[in-house]
């Protein structure tokens, strides 16, 4: 076991050098047959989530902490949350549309925030005790009775804690509460791992990527109108999480895509897709492009399969009424909703070309300042093993 092709691929895991030019990020052919629809409050949305993101301090360093200066006003409306949320929820109107806008702002500024803050200092005490903290903004028994915040990151999950929870049944709010402690627990993960200088393997990253990604919680929120309709246990059958999990890799792997550049030569990123293929299978960018192209039709063919073959038989074996049936079709609705608006909004935003990534975000440009492309932060050529160890953290 500790000679060959496994003890080489465990070498590889530790040897990669972060910041090498990659170019801009290569794209497949994507086969979505979904179209996208947005919302009409879309306009109104974008003032509004910029305007939230200055009330809640997102947009300011926080008082003392280091790397905390993650984003700005020109970041967060380059990002461009609401249109993200306009497809995932085309029917929605503007106080709901904000609260989806809202919480995928709050998602990605603390998946940008840990590596920022925790990572380049390698503080992950820091990283726990700040983890701990946010659980404390999820109230189950009473939503409003969080403690007071004391930062941007927990200030923002308070509100939007309060917001949702609060029109809630109690168990819908602690299984809400368990999809937002699995992304909170998958930030740390990452930092443990980016510390460790290890690219993970194939199996277990796409097992944390669905977490990372925050797939359960915005399909929480699109499952927020479903009521009881459908039983709970409908929900947990092994053909309903297949679908959700096919949906989800997919929506993650456009991710990985288009963010290779932003992730592996700005940022010194080992968690991606396509690096992870690279170095699984020892072969090149475009190699590893098409194999995460090939596993993303995989995944859109089980889905389709799922929809047109498993779900019918579901419907039988639980004896489904018409009503639960139509909130399941409109589940499926959903789904698509899902995929097309992600591929639409990475399509859209200012988050990964390279012209955006010096100008919309701080802490980008502070990596570039830091630690040249294509150079290790410890100044060691390429060839060097101690050069993964040591990297720049910046934002996922």
């Amino acid at each position: 076991a500790f000679f060959g092709r496994p003890a080489r691929q465990r070498a590889r895991s530790f040897s990669h050098v972060p910041y090498q030019r990659t170019g801009a990020s290569l794209l497949p052919d994507f086969k979505l047959p979904f179209p996208t629809r947005l919302s009409p409050a879309l306009e109104q949305s974008r003032v509004d989530t910029v305007a939230w993101g200055h009330r809640m301090g997102l947009l300011v360093p926080q008082p003392g902490v280091p790397g905390s200066d993650v984003w700005d006003e020109e970041a967060l409306a380059g990002y461009d949350f609401p249109l993200c949320a306009a497809g995932l929820h085309p029917e929605a109107d503007l106080e709901e549309l904000n609260l989806a806008s809202q919480w995928l702002t709050w998602g990605t500024y603390g998946d940008d925030y840990y590596p920022a803050v925790f990572g380049r200092t390698r503080n992950f005490a820091g990283a726990k005790l700040c983890t701990d903290r946010l659980r404390d903004f999820m109230p189950v028994e009473q939503p409003s009775a969080g403690p007071v915040p004391t930062s941007a990151l927990e200030r923002s999950l308070a509100d939007l804690w309060v917001r949702t929870a609060s029109a809630m049944p109690e168990k819908a709010r602690r299984e809400f509460r368990q999809t937002i402690e699995v992304m909170l627990d998958s930030w740390v993960w990452e930092l443990d791992n980016q510390s460790l200088g290890r690219i993970p393997d194939p199996i277990d990253y796409m097992e944390m990527r669905r977490a990372t990604f925050g797939s359960d919680l915005t399909m929480s929120l699109c499952r927020l109108r479903h009521g009881n309709i459908v039983p709970e246990e409908v929900y947990r059958s092994g053909t309903v999480q297949a679908m959700e999990k096919a949906v989800s890799d997919y929506g993650a792997l456009i991710n990985d895509v288009f963010s290779y550049q932003k992730e592996v030569e700005f940022e010194g990123e080992i968690h991606n897709a396509v690096l992870v293929t690279q170095n699984f299978f020892d072969c090149d960018y475009p190699t590893g492009l098409a194999y995460v192209d090939a596993l993303m039709n995989a995944r859109l063919e089980q889905f389709e399969h799922i929809v047109a073959h498993e779900l019918p038989v579901l419907y039988e074996d639980f004896q489904l009424d018409g009503a639960a049936r139509k909130v399941l079709d409109g589940y499926v609705r959903q789904l698509e909703n899902w995929l097309s608006a992600i591929l639409t909004w990475h399509r859209g935003c200012k988050r990964y070309k390279e012209e955006d990534l010096s100008h919309h975000s701080p802490g980008v440009r502070r990596v570039i300042e830091a630690a040249p492309r294509g150079i290790g932060p410890n100044g060691l050529g390429a060839s060097s093993l101690g050069t993964a160890a040591a990297r720049v953290f910046a934002g996922g």
